[in-house]
């Protein structure tokens, strides 16, 4: 009863945080300087950011497709709609880590997969997602932490740490599960002891599937195969990385914003969009946002013009996917999947 009770107010407390996060960015969005700066750019730029985005659906796509392709031939189609149902959860449910719990039975329902393929793919998709993630995100802080505020390093720290640590101890896990099984288990109890960081990556490793001896061997083969880890690889650099930054210098550079040099761009973005991971608001809404427009501002960019770059982004990037994956999710009994064992 208790535990019901506070859990209510944790969400409700994170629907306010969500709903203020939200209130300080209207407060700094100049809805009709922001019109006039966007009715004036370029049809070349706004083509541009068009097929960039276009570019950015099949590179995420693609990341499944890496995976399945080979040794299930599974569409690209069928890929497309994983993906987009699983991004649709993940604004649904307050935590991104539900899309990857529920995952293994989206990818049961719409392939042939067993269930221990399908929990497996799943899990080296958070595996990998999470450590390449992690790892270019501490990249990118390394880059910029000299001019952030200490305040917003004191989000970003633990934000990257939970995807580094997760992701690294999933691959592990994975890959050495007869050697790792005892010191692992061991190392997670420890960590989801850890203050701030410490329940979000046992969310997440509780998240991945529990490895058994036929899904770790699956699990090695399929990480041992360049033909599936390089191009998920290079999936995961245009859905996170490249494109996101070429939209946002095209539209950094538009509107009469410029970070120096122009190169850090993507490394600002992957860096101020990793708090998306900590449970403070309903899938990272609003809070995000914020943390990407005090990231830029940092790095020299107007706040007015910060705000609508990264709006733009982010709708473009997040909130479109997840509004078009409620196309599929619509055909699919979404609370069965939930539920399914």
């Amino acid at each position: 009863m208790a535990d019901g009770k506070r859990a209510t107010a944790v969400r409700i407390g994170q629907y306010l945080l969500a709903l203020g996060a939200l209130a300080w960015l209207a407060h700094e969005f100049d809805l009709r300087s922001a019109g006039r700066a966007l009715l004036s750019l370029d049809p070349l730029v706004l083509a541009a950011i068009g097929g960039l985005t276009a570019a950015e659906f099949a590179s995420r796509f693609g990341m499944w497709y890496a995976l399945l392709r080979e040794r299930w031939h599974t569409s690209f189609g069928t890929v497309a709609r994983v993906d987009l149902v699983i991004k649709f959860i993940n604004h649904v449910i307050p935590s991104k880590a539900a899309g990857h719990s529920v995952a293994p039975v989206v990818l049961r329902y719409y392939t042939s997969l067993s269930w221990t393929e399908a929990a497996t793919i799943a899990g080296l998709n958070t595996g990998l997602y999470g450590f390449l993630y992690g790892t270019v995100a501490a990249a990118g802080l390394a880059l910029i932490a000299g001019a952030l505020p200490h305040a917003l390093l004191v989000v970003l720290v633990p934000s990257i740490a939970v995807y580094l640590v997760a992701g690294t101890l999933i691959l592990l896990t994975g890959r050495n599960l007869e050697r790792t099984t005892g010191p692992i288990g061991r190392l997670e109890s420890v960590i989801g002891r850890l203050p701030v960081v410490g329940d979000r990556i046992a969310g997440l490793l509780s998240a991945a599937p529990s490895f058994t001896t036929e899904s770790a061997s699956l699990f090695r083969a399929v990480t041992g195969r360049p033909s599936a880890v390089v191009p998920y690889a290079i999936a995961w650099s245009g859905t996170i990385v490249v494109v996101p930054g070429l939209r946002t210098i095209l539209l950094l550079t538009a509107v009469g914003g410029t970070v120096a040099p122009l190169w850090v761009v993507p490394f600002a973005l992957v860096v101020a969009y990793s708090v998306t991971i900590l449970p403070i608001t309903p899938g990272g809404v609003g809070i995000t946002e914020v943390s990407a427009t005090l990231v830029f501002v940092a790095l020299g960019v107007p706040e007015e013009t910060a705000v609508v770059v990264i709006l733009l982004d982010r709708s473009l990037g997040v909130y479109l996917p997840a509004l078009l994956g409620w196309l599929p999710a619509a055909r699919v009994d979404l609370a069965g999947l939930l539920t399914d064992e």
